[in-house]
């Protein structure tokens, strides 16, 4: 049995041609590349070559030491090195090969080997010195070499690094500088992180899509967006004069869910009107969003009012004075938490409804695919 054991340099510093074959001829090499440069590290990966044929042939196994190399750009250092194994394979006849290797650039020829001979196992000659030296290098490189590290990590860190001088000039306070670069550099790696990208990337060939196919969730989101923003200024305005704090995010919340509540509702019931417009099976969750969506706002106001009520920043719920022929009854102030008790209970109500309105259709629907 014989096994070649190659050592493959990509860099071209061993070409000569045609491979180097035999000990002796690679020893002659070991000395002239030591002496020309004693720091190489190809000169490790040639005695290793030797050490495994040494090996080989202690274990009874017919073991040749070859170097391969090529000049030339990397198509050509290739093809050099597939025309050198295709000579030796012709002229040896090798059954198999041991490959040693000191670099990633060099192990990149393994493939074109293994297309010729098989391979039995790739030796990694790494000098301990430089394996950190190299790591970093070859990280570095792929970094630079990869499109999207390139837009995701450089793209932010010199916008950043260019905007500072700008912002130095326009202001003094450093504290806003730092501020400023923080806030830009976290909002895009959010931008990133979320996949928003992405979404704005496909927004318009969506609504492109959403206009010819007719949906009817194109009108609805578009409402949806319009009532959520209505949410927001109507909240803006309900807390207008309201020191800043904890009391004024509720007062926030407490005025705008209602507004955000019908903008998901809008939204829902479009989409479910699509989907029964484009198929008879429709997810049962889609029918089921509305009132969950109806049953959380009724909840979370309800919390809002009774923490807003506690804190005296609104009034709590006064029944007025009725009189109806000779029955009448004085205003009556309702304890703290009723209002609280009465959106609960509304939110679980209408969450069972959903329940049952669900099931009903489920089973509606089991009944006809029967």
């Amino acid at each position: 049995m014989t096994t070649l054991v190659l050592c493959v340099d990509r860099a071209g510093d061993f070409d000569h041609g045609t491979p180097v074959v035999g000990e002796a001829a690679i020893i002659d090499l070991i000395t002239s590349a030591g002496v020309t440069d004693p720091e190489d590290s190809r000169v490790n990966s040639l005695l290793e070559t030797l050490r495994v044929a040494r090996n080989l042939r202690s274990e009874c196994t017919d073991a040749i030491s070859v170097v391969v190399s090529g000049s030339g750009d990397t198509v050509d250092i290739d093809r050099d090195i597939a025309a050198q194994i295709d000579t030796l394979v012709d002229e040896y006849e090798p059954q198999s090969a041991v490959v040693v290797v000191d670099s990633v650039a060099d192990e990149q020829a393994v493939p074109i080997i293994e297309s010729r001979l098989r391979v039995d196992a790739v030796d990694r000659v790494i000098v301990q010195q430089a394996r950190d030296i190299e790591s970093t290098y070859y990280l570095l490189k792929r970094l630079l070499v990869d499109e999207e590290l390139r837009r995701t990590l450089f793209i932010p860190l010199g916008t950043a690094l260019l905007a500072i001088p700008v912002i130095v000039s326009l202001t003094d306070n450093v504290t806003a500088v730092v501020a400023v670069m923080t806030a830009g550099v976290g909002a895009f790696l959010l931008y990133k992180g979320l996949g928003i990208d992405d979404a704005v990337e496909q927004f318009p060939s969506i609504v492109r899509s959403a206009f010819y196919s007719g949906q009817v969730s194109l009108v609805t989101y578009v409402v949806g967006a319009g009532l959520a923003l209505s949410g927001v200024f109507a909240g803006a305005i309900g807390v207008s004069g309201m020191q800043p704090g904890v009391l004024m995010g509720i007062k926030f919340v407490f005025v705008s869910v209602p507004w955000f509540a019908l903008a998901a509702l809008t939204a829902s019931t479009g989409r479910l009107f699509d989907r029964l417009l484009a198929d008879d099976r429709v997810p049962t969750a889609l029918f089921n969003a509305p009132f969950g969506i109806v049953a959380l706002g009724l909840v979370v106001r309800g919390f809002g009012a009774f923490v807003l009520e506690n804190a005296a920043v609104i009034e709590p719920i006064e029944l007025p004075a009725i009189s109806v022929g000779p029955i009448a009854t004085e205003g009556l102030v309702l304890l703290t938490g009723t209002r609280l008790l009465a959106f609960v209970i509304s939110g679980v109500l209408v969450s069972l409804l959903g329940v049952a309105v669900t099931s009903r259709i489920r089973t509606s629907t089991e009944d006809a695919s029967n």
